[in-house]
């Protein structure tokens, strides 16, 4: 499996996300998260893999989220109807995500990524 860098290309900590990427010399192909927004399949295998709880690959302070009022309706959701939302706007997800073999990364933190990539 190639990585694969999902991003908005606007977003600034995407940008950062990316230039850090091209500075380590990592390689991926790249998508856009609002063009080709993750399938509900890619997002219950991608949020498995990430041992991560559903609700951390909510956008939280995006302006849809807000518009949705999601902060609100999330705990009475069942995990497909949060799926489900999310597959319906890609800016309502995370981002940027990277996803390899090695793991899955959701949101940019330098010292996280550096872990990820270079830690043993």
């Amino acid at each position: 499996m190639e990585n694969l860098f999902i991003e908005y290309p606007k977003c600034s900590t995407c940008q950062k996300a990316k230039k850090w990427l091209q500075d380590n010399k990592i390689k991926f192909e790249d998508r856009n998260i609002v063009e080709d927004n993750p399938t509900v399949e890619e997002l219950k295998r991608w949020i498995r893999l990430s041992g991560k709880d559903i609700k951390k690959w909510f956008n939280t302070s995006g302006l849809k989220y807000r518009e949705l009022k999601l902060s609100q309706k999330l705990n009475n959701m069942t995990d497909e109807g949060k799926i489900d939302i999310l597959a319906s706007d890609g800016m309502l997800v995370k981002r940027p995500i990277f996803i390899s073999e090695k793991g899955i990364l959701i949101g940019f933190k330098q010292e996280e990524w550096e872990e990820f990539f270079y830690g043993e």
